[in-house]
């Protein structure tokens, strides 16, 4: 699971001022708004990317996508055990490909732009973000859903697989299947 934090012996400031701007660099904290279903669409068939990262993902965590860089949905990593698939917490089933991904520096990615070894932002439901690497990610054509909310009048939308196994993420950190979407559901999102 890994430390709770370290200690740096140095009596070098400029040393120490690097490891802090390194540590500043790998995680933040965003304020997520709750975001209030609209509207879910089944649409055809799609190009989605499956983004395998490099880390162990926890339940509550996810990646921040949508079709517009000023609203993302927190699409939850496959953490959950189900009858089809093994979980595999890895893996965040992100979305179509032209959609934007939150990357570090607070800037964003499309989609179809992520390779191994890119830098992604992982975040929790509390809006603690940290940074993850790329091991793969897969395009593969699938059935596809369009899911739309709103955050008081602004628009948030996003294009996912129509499967059980894709979710998003309530606000206390519970994954809902994008399947059970119903309008007037409140999952997470940033705006």
């Amino acid at each position: 699971k890994g430390v709770k934090g370290i200690v740096l012996k140095s009596e070098d400031i400029n040393t120490i001022k690097k490891v802090g701007k390194v540590l500043e660099e790998e995680e933040e904290k965003l304020s997520l708004s709750v975001i209030r279903i609209t509207r879910v669409l089944p649409l055809g068939l799609g190009d989605r990317v499956c983004v395998d990262t490099t880390s162990i993902l926890s339940r509550g965590e996810g990646m921040l996508v949508g079709n517009s860089s000023g609203g993302m949905f927190l699409v939850h990593a496959e953490t959950e055990e189900n009858p089809y698939v093994a979980s595999r917490p890895f893996r965040v089933n992100a979305g179509a490909v032209h959609m934007y991904v939150r990357v570090p520096e607070n800037k964003t990615k499309y989609l179809c732009e992520l390779s191994a070894g890119d830098k992604v932002m992982v975040y929790d439901y509390t809006g603690r973000g940290r940074v993850a690497y790329v091991g793969r990610a897969k395009i593969e054509r699938r059935p596809m859903l369009l899911v739309e909310g709103k955050v008081d009048n602004k628009k948030v939308s996003a294009i996912l697989q129509n499967a059980e196994t894709i979710r998003l993420t309530k606000p206390d950190g519970t994954p809902i299947s994008v399947v059970e979407l119903k309008e007037g559901d409140e999952v997470l999102g940033y705006i």
